[in-house]
């Protein structure tokens, strides 16, 4: 979800995330990105061609048995990936199997999959931002379609399978295009831009990291790290379009990056990735408004630490945070119906830069995807006490910065 963004709170390109792989892999990732003649922007991208390796289980997939795990990179990074990467896991031990690469997807260092399971989105983080839909029976890569907007970092489908929402960094834009019934992406039918309010401290402009319909499904909203604001919009589900109803604010400087709903639908979970700190906000679904409240703790203790995400386990008792930096996820217990975090403690993620969690389906599992390292650690998760604990090695995986168990 979201980029290594802008670590100092000063207005830097989204691409000057992939900094954090180090000097010389952010020089060549930069280079990659500037080089606009490997985006697709509109055009249809070469279908994929699975790279060595035995394929992973389709969607369907007994519970009981091995199930998928869809791995985001950056391909022009120093080090990167070629494609997304596809693997399965052991639902009772953790343990990941790779299973090939789905190529001609260009920095796809965000994934969603469609609700009926058949389609991956990406989100193609370069200068002229696309989003790319795969078709997950046979690994087909169905075509892209430009944003509009640049560095395209996150994206997510509307419960009602029929749009895909998108977020580009670089821009401050959010995009909408539809889904045709064989998971192909059509034009973009709407986007907007986050013009007010002004930039906050140290920002030169607006930096959409993420969008996300809420448990109501009648309302999107766009978390913006340049403006530390939360966007509430209306989607007109039958054209495509947002029409903004309300905005929240973080205080000055917090840089809000990740918002995750609790499952009961009336709080979420924010994280600030500038000011390190979290915030626990009330929802109101007849309105779209969002009330976010005072700053926590996000139980780090090193000197420098980036919030990226929350997870929330399926029945709302456990949250859990990414730290880059500290590289430890904080665990909290869910209080009062999911109105308050209450800090556990933390645990080390095995490895560096956790930059996106994710829970299996059963909430069973957390795996984290950790950036510098190029691995994926696997917790089994308690379902009583919500403690995580590392089953086996990492596994290993070029600038694993997404991971999507299904």
């Amino acid at each position: 979800m979201g980029s290594g963004t802008d670590e100092s709170g000063g207005g830097w390109s989204r691409r000057r995330l992939v900094g954090v792989l180090g000097g010389a892999a952010a020089s060549a990732a930069l280079a990659g990105c500037a080089d606009d003649s490997g985006g697709t922007g509109g055009r249809a991208v070469p279908e994929a061609r699975e790279t060595a390796g035995t394929s992973a289980p389709g969607s369907s997939a007994s519970p009981s048995g091995p199930r998928p795990l869809y791995l985001g990179t950056y391909t022009s990074a120093e080090g990167g990936g070629r494609g997304i990467g596809v693997a399965s896991y052991d639902p009772v031990s953790g343990r990941i199997t790779g299973g090939g690469t789905i190529t001609g997807v260009p920095d796809p260092s965000y994934l969603a999959v469609h609700p009926d399971g058949g389609t991956l989105y990406a989100a193609n983080e370069r200068a002229r931002g696309a989003v790319t839909a795969v078709r997950l029976s046979d690994r087909a890569v169905l075509g892209s379609r430009a944003t509009g907007g640049a560095h395209t970092c996150h994206v997510s489908v509307h419960p009602g399978g029929r749009w895909l929402l998108s977020a580009d960094y670089g821009s401050g834009t959010v995009a909408v295009h539809p889904i045709d019934a064989s998971g192909a992406l059509g034009e973009r039918t709407d986007q907007v831009t986050h013009r007010r309010p002004a930039p906050g401290p140290g920002q030169q402009g607006p930096h959409a990291h993420q969008v996300v319909t809420a448990p109501d499904g009648g309302h999107v909203l766009a978390v913006d790290l340049g403006t530390d604001t939360v966007y509430s919009y209306r989607l007109d589900e039958r054209n495509g379009t947002l029409t903004e109803v309300a905005q929240a604010h973080t205080r000055a400087g917090a840089g809000p990056r990740h918002l995750t709903f609790h499952p009961g639908g009336r709080y979420a979970y924010l994280a600030n990735e500038s000011d390190d700190t979290v915030a626990v906000c009330g929802y109101d679904a007849a309105t779209g408004r969002l009330r976010i409240g005072a700053p926590q703790s996000t139980g780090a203790k090193a000197g420098t630490n980036y919030p990226a995400q929350f997870a929330v386990t399926p029945d709302g008792a456990h949250a859990f945070l990414a730290n880059r930096g500290d590289n430890t996820l904080a665990r909290y217990a869910v209080e009062a119906d999911g109105a308050r975090l209450r800090l556990v403690g933390t645990v080390p993620v095995a490895g560096d830069f956790p930059r996106q969690i994710a829970l299996s389906p059963d909430g069973g599992l957390l795996f984290a995807a950790n950036q510098r390292s190029g691995t994926v650690g696997v917790f089994r998760v308690d379902a009583a006490s919500g403690e995580p604990r590392l089953t086996g090695e990492p596994f290993a995986s070029p600038v694993a910065v997404c991971a999507v168990p299904l």
